[in-house]
């Protein structure tokens, strides 16, 4: 019998102010794998990550993480619950250090099923970060604030990452490494949903893959069959 969702959206509906940003949105994040959340720009991406993390309430709507109903819940109660942002743009305290980031959103001791993690494996993860340790969060290069940012979600205990945009304005070198780490922390048990622009970064590690449009879910699939039918989401994210 299948296992539950990591992650579970229900004809959620959220709002800007009066205007209707996100309709009816439903996707399920299976255990340990990764979604890419794929669409035009302007088309309400970052918006239902914001709705997941709780920094913009849902009007309607049912959000789970496995069997917990986190529709209602703050932000900071959403992250004990097991969700953590990479937000884009990296938002690090910039005038701290990078050991000082890390340490601010450690997490002593998660509830079961999320599993704690430690600077010393952070840095095993990211030892350009152990090298930079002493190092002020805004002296870092933007490779290095996004491995950061990547450390400090990882520190709250997550089972599940929201990922928004974390190959922008990265060196494709970079680009290279962020995936190689996405994939180790699927293999970890990880559950991933991926938000990218970088639509061959984002097929080369997505298990499944939602399109939407307009604040609408307009595809969905698994990642392998669209790779084989690129016309299908080329039509979707007007490629031509």
């Amino acid at each position: 019998m299948p296992s539950e969702p990591a992650l579970s959206l229900s004809g959620v509906n959220a709002f800007y102010g009066d205007s209707h940003i996100l309709h009816d949105i439903c996707l399920e994040l299976p255990q340990g794998e990764i979604l890419a959340l794929l669409g035009r720009n302007g088309a309400g991406k970052t918006t239902c990550m914001n709705a997941i993390a709780g920094l913009l309430p849902r009007r309607s709507g049912r959000i789970a993480v496995g069997r917990q109903d986190i529709s209602a819940l703050s932000p900071e109660a959403i992250c004990r619950a097991g969700v953590a942002l990479v937000p884009q743009g990296r938002r690090m305290f910039r005038s701290l250090s990078v050991e000082e980031n890390l340490t601010v959103a450690r997490r002593a001791a998660p509830p079961a099923g999320q599993r704690p993690w430690t600077i010393a494996q952070i840095y095993d993860l990211f030892p350009r970060l152990q090298e930079r340790r002493a190092n002020l969060a805004g002296q870092l290069s933007g490779g290095e604030q996004q491995m950061l940012a990547i450390g400090r979600a990882l520190m709250t205990a997550p089972r599940v990452l929201l990922m928004d945009e974390p190959t922008e304005g990265l060196a494709p070198q970079i680009v290279a490494e962020v995936g190689a780490i996405v994939r180790n922390l699927r293999a970890a048990g990880l559950s991933v949903i991926l938000v990218e622009q970088h639509m061959a970064f984002a097929l080369g590690l997505a298990d499944q893959v939602v399109v939407i449009n307009t604040g609408r879910v307009v595809e969905r699939g698994a990642a392998s069959a669209l790779r084989a039918d690129m016309s299908r989401l080329e039509e979707q994210l007007g490629i031509h």
